[in-house]
């Protein structure tokens, strides 16, 4: 049965992938496929934004870190970050980047530093994307085979080929139309669901009195003041993964993919705040979720508690609701991921045919090949990712290490190139190659690899916000050297 409601997914999502080929018919413009031609109707646009967003790590990692022992409502940062995220997105970023018109994320940086750097950019978003994806196949793989029995290997396969198949059939407008799919699927299978695992913990209000009795202060949103004046203090770290979330969650391909596919200036705007404050509210349900896998008398129910933090919203719809809205919402699980997924690979097949191809092949904007090439990406791409994914154990680490990257790399780069119009390509490699080093030396010392002295070194550096202080470092380097280079450059004109 299981198999059935899974399979019945994804020849849904094959289904709304076919009508976005229906779309494309007759054009031959690789602009449609990858930015919809900047036709993407604003209701269209806002549900793709949200649901990318609301994804399967979104709605699962919201869950378990609700439900982590040693974490809590306090460490659950995504729903309300990313909310910020997308709002200061839409205040500060979509705007400047609708209005010149771009394709990618990255044609701001071949703008201002020339292709070479774009393509040096499209290293750590590259890997991000990847990472990311094959990090959401494995939990889908690992949570169904865990909980139903199903064989991981062919579920990652599957979910991996029907993902492949409808983003190369329509693109951008596949993708979209999914994402109405995964944002259905969500509000009718959890929703759903959330009322008959209320009820099972005995109402609303005991059910919140139970978790914050277990809990204590990391049954808050956000910390007391013991969190910085503790003899082990973990403020300055919450603050660190807080701001990493929110700065960290902008320059991605897939936020600025649908903010260049809008009509205008203010949709783009108005698509990015609306869809934050949408990110927030559907967070409510896993959350709840995750606190009812706390509370919930799981002897009594004979059945063991879950095996992880990790799965605890998969177990509670399987075990805490009706067998009928249990597999509705395994359906909405499904389409979480699936829609996670094809996202990722559009935004790093798209980077790659016009900031990487494009120009080394010196193709006009309008060459058919182009969009062989995007297609040709996609399948590549989505491939890799589901190798990665029967990797498992070594994905996570490394998505975590990339994720990182897109914010000490990335974000200081983006707010230079495009809030300061003096930078200098020297000063944007310089602060690359430190952002480089610094985050490099952080992630080959926390696994134990350097001598003693630096590993004491790393316990007293990771309690400060040390990813915040990277890039921060990364942005002034930026800064300082083309404001020196743009005096060295007056004085020598000045002396001729």
């Amino acid at each position: 049965m299981t198999w059935f409601v899974f399979v019945l997914v994804c020849a849904a999502f094959l289904s709304v992938g076919w009508l976005g080929h229906r779309r494309l018919r007759g054009s031959n413009n690789v602009t449609e496929m990858m930015i919809a031609n900047r036709h993407l109707p604003l209701a269209l646009a806002w549900v793709s934004m949200a649901a990318t967003w609301i994804g399967g790590g979104y709605i699962n990692g919201t869950a378990e870190a609700v439900y982590h022992s040693e974490q809590g409502l306090v460490w659950c940062q995504a729903p309300w970050c990313y909310a910020l995220s997308l709002i200061v997105g839409g205040l500060f970023f979509a705007g400047p980047m609708r209005r010149r018109n771009y394709h990618t994320m990255l044609d701001l940086f071949d703008e201002r530093y020339g292709s070479r750097m774009a393509g040096f950019l499209y290293l750590p978003a590259l890997v991000g994307d990847l990472f990311w994806t094959s990090a959401i196949l494995a939990a889908l793989g690992g949570t169904l085979g865990t909980l139903f029995g199903l064989e991981p290997a062919g579920v990652i396969l599957v979910a991996a080929a029907v993902v492949i198949g409808y983003t190369v059939m329509g693109g951008l407008w596949s993708v979209a139309l999914s994402d109405v799919l995964q944002f259905g699927c969500i509000a009718l299978g959890l929703m759903i669901a959330l009322p008959f695992v209320i009820e099972q913990c005995g109402g609303l209000q005991n059910m919140l009195a139970e978790y914050q009795a277990v809990f204590g202060d990391q049954a808050r949103m956000f910390p007391t003041s013991a969190a910085w004046t503790a003899a082990e203090p973990w403020g300055w770290e919450w603050m660190d993964s807080a701001l990493l979330l929110i700065f960290g969650g902008i320059p991605w391909q897939v936020y600025f993919q649908r903010v260049l596919a809008t009509h205008s200036v203010r949709s783009a705007q108005l698509m990015s705040i609306t869809a934050g404050v949408a990110c927030f509210a559907v967070a409510l349900i896993p959350i709840g979720i995750g606190m009812a896998g706390v509370v919930l008398d799981w002897e009594a129910m004979k059945v063991e508690p879950p095996p992880s933090s990790s799965d605890v919203l998969p177990y509670v719809l399987r075990h805490a609701v009706p067998t009928v809205v249990s597999l509705i919402g395994l359906s909405a699980i499904a389409a979480a991921v699936l829609s996670s997924v094809d996202s990722s690979i559009l935004s790093s097949a798209s980077m790659f045919t016009w900031n990487v191809f494009r120009p080394w092949a010196g193709l006009s904007s309008d060459d058919q090949r182009l969009r062989i090439v995007l297609r040709l990406g996609i399948v590549v791409l989505g491939a890799a990712a589901a190798t990665l994914a029967l990797q498992v154990k070594s994905v996570y680490a490394l998505w975590y290490f990339c994720s990182d990257l897109v914010y000490v790399v990335l974000f200081p780069q983006l707010v230079s190139a495009l809030m300061f119009k003096f930078t200098t390509r020297f000063a944007a490699c310089c602060g690359a190659v430190l952002s480089l080093l610094l985050r490099g030396a952080m992630f080959v010392v926390s696994f134990g690899v350097a001598s003693e002295p630096l590993q004491g070194l790393y316990e007293e550096v990771s309690l400060w916000p040390w990813r915040t202080l990277i890039m921060l470092s990364s942005l002034a380097v930026i800064l300082l050297v083309s404001m020196f280079s743009r005096k060295r450059l007056e004085v020598t004109r000045a002396d001729g």
